[in-house]
Formats: structure tokens, C-alpha cells, sequence
């Protein structure tokens, strides 16, 4: 077992990527010699080379373009936007090619393109440089969408997409960074599908969803909360696109109540997905109605009303109140 933090893991599991497949190539600006602006890619250019770490031009849509063309080369291709806001010049780029490639050809040509997001707040960044646009992402058919919330997922994880055949958006919480945990890196295989959601605490009185940042949160939610008597499960959903909701149903019709938790705004939110497949499939077994808690639909506010805007402990816990009373 390995202490690593959530950016030294991703740079673990692309060095273990890179090692394990010549074709397998990083690309993006600022990656090469500064190693990233929050230092994900450190040392990569340095031990792989500049033909396998490409410092990129600033310019989002010929990143992707470019990673286009190398796929259908036989490469895979890891790019990474710097900032999640950045990634709209290459949002065109994304979902007429990326996404549609496979099924435009039949099946014949297969695009495994890995994009790497940092998403969410919590950094006191200007803006453009906090936004949580995981739902566009996840509404467009053909493309894999998925999230890390731990050091050990974000290691796993990013292998994992790495070698999908389908293109992969890999969402990385930034505010999650620095967060450490024991990470086993002599494992042979993952020990988790990618596509799979993880019950990440157990309990009996309500279920709290959530993903990335937010599973953090959730789990310091469920613990005071225990304080009081209330026993919450908390399940880190992992996959953004397609959804894995079994394990989800099953705790549902334990608990019979469910809270939703993303950053990003309420309207036209994954929550409201998640919702709606709750109650067509467990509608017998709610005792409520499903609540959302996620950020207000307005763009990230600037640093200093931040905490305002980010859902936090007080907000997750104001929903369990409502949903328990009930």
C-alpha cells in the first residue's frame, strides 16, 4: 500500500498506462515541463519523452482535433483541458466527432480518446475556472463519463479509461487534489469495474447519491449525522455515463429515502435523472419524495462567495432533516 494524493495517483496510473502500452500518449497545454498547472502530469515528459508528452498550443478545439486523428491512428491519446471552463472551444469537437465516430463507421473505427477535466470549486479560482459541466457530457449519446472521488479510483480509474475503446470524459474533482489515502498499487487488476457505482458507507434511515467532490461531503454528512441517531447510506455513483443504479435500488428500497448531492446547479442536473429513475423503479418502496442539494442556477460566484454557492455539510443536513420528517 502506497499513501498517495488524488493528483500523485492520477500521475501513477498514466506512468503505469504509458509503461504497459508504447501507444499511449499525453497531451495538453502546459503538461511537458511544467507537469500541469495542478502538477498531474509532473515528471511524465521528462521520463517518456516529448513525442509522448505534448506541450499543446492554447487551443482546446485543435487539442481534441488533433487526438481525433491520432486514435483513428491506433494511439490513445489522454488529453487534458486545463480548466473545466476551457473545454467549450472543443465542445464541437467532442460531440459531432468523438462521440459519434464508433457508430458513423459501424462499429469499423474505434475512438479511445481519454479527456481530463478538473471540475467543481472549492479552490477560490476566477472565473472559468470553476464550473461543473458534467451534464452535457453525460446527455450526449456515445460518450463514457466518469468521476473519481479518492485517490484509489482516480488511480484504478484513469487505467481503466485509458484502455476503453470508447472515448472516456474523465472528470477529476480539483478541490480533491491534495486529499490522501492508502492507494494498492501492486494490485494486477482494478479492483472495481469502471463502470460501476460503489456503496461507499452502509445504513438504514435515508441513501445520499453522490460523486467527485461531493462523496467527501456526503461521507462527513453521514457521520455527524450519526450523532443524532440517523444511519445514512452513501453511495459514490463513479459513473456519470451510463449510470450503474442497481446497487443503488437495493439500498432505496432498504431506505426509502434518497437525497441527490452535485455542485453543480439543480435545473437540468443529474440529480434530476436520477431522480426521475428512482421513482419509476422504486416507486412503491419511497417514503418520500426525492431531494436534490447542488449548487443555485446562477455560474460559480467569484472566491469570496464561494462557500455560499458549494453545497456543505449544513445544506446536506438540512435535506435529511426535510427528507426523515417525512
Amino acid at each position: 500500500m502506497t499513501q498517495l494524493t488524488l493528483a500523485k495517483a492520477l500521475n501513477a496510473g498514466m506512468r503505469r498506462a504509458m509503461e504497459g502500452n508504447p501507444k499511449v500518449i499525453v497531451m495538453g497545454e502546459d503538461v511537458g515541463k511544467l507537469g500541469g498547472v495542478f502538477r498531474v502530469t509532473d515528471g511524465l515528459q521528462k521520463d517518456f519523452g516529448e513525442a509522448r508528452v505534448i506541450d499543446t498550443p492554447l487551443a482546446e478545439s485543435g487539442i481534441i482535433g488533433t487526438a481525433v486523428g491520432l486514435a483513428m491512428r491506433g494511439y490513445r491519446p489522454v488529453c487534458e483541458i486545463q480548466f473545466d471552463g476551457f473545454v467549450y472551444p472543443a465542445y464541437d469537437q467532442i460531440v459531432s466527432q468523438v462521440a459519434k465516430m464508433r457508430v458513423r463507421s459501424r462499429g469499423k473505427v474505434t475512438l479511445p480518446v481519454v479527456i481530463r477535466i478538473p471540475y467543481g470549486g472549492g479552490i477560490g479560482a476566477v472565473e472559468h475556472h470553476s464550473e461543473s459541466p458534467e451534464a452535457y457530457f453525460a446527455h450526449t449519446a456515445g460518450l463514457k463519463v466518469v468521476t473519481c472521488g479518492n485517490p484509489s479510483d482516480a488511480y484504478w480509474m484513469i487505467q481503466q479509461a485509458i484502455a476503453s475503446d470508447d472515448p472516456v470524459i474523465f472528470f477529476e474533482p480539483k478541490r480533491r487534489y491534495h486529499d490522501k489515502a492508502e492507494v494498492n498499487t501492486e494490485l494486477s487488476a482494478p479492483p472495481v469495474p469502471l463502470h460501476a457505482s460503489q456503496i461507499v458507507r452502509d445504513g438504514t434511515d435515508a441513501t445520499l447519491l453522490c460523486y467527485g467532490p461531493m462523496v467527501k461531503t456526503c461521507l462527513a454528512a453521514a457521520e455527524a449525522a450519526e450523532q443524532d441517531g440517523q444511519h445514512l447510506a452513501v453511495v459514490d455513483l463513479r459513473t456519470l455515463s451510463p449510470f450503474d443504479l442497481g446497487p443503488v435500488y437495493e439500498l432505496v428500497r432498504r431506505t426509502g429515502r434518497v437525497i441527490v448531492v452535485h455542485e453543480a446547479p439543480i435545473t437540468g442536473g443529474l440529480g434530476a435523472e436520477l431522480a426521475a429513475r428512482i421513482t419509476q423503479e422504486c416507486f412503491f418502496s419511497l417514503e418520500a419524495p426525492v431531494l436534490r442539494v447542488g449548487g443555485f442556477d446562477l455560474p460559480y460566484p467569484p472566491a469570496r462567495a464561494e462557500e455560499e454557492y458549494l453545497p456543505d455539510l449544513d445544506r446536506v443536513l438540512d435535506a435529511v432533516d426535510r427528507v426523515l420528517a417525512y
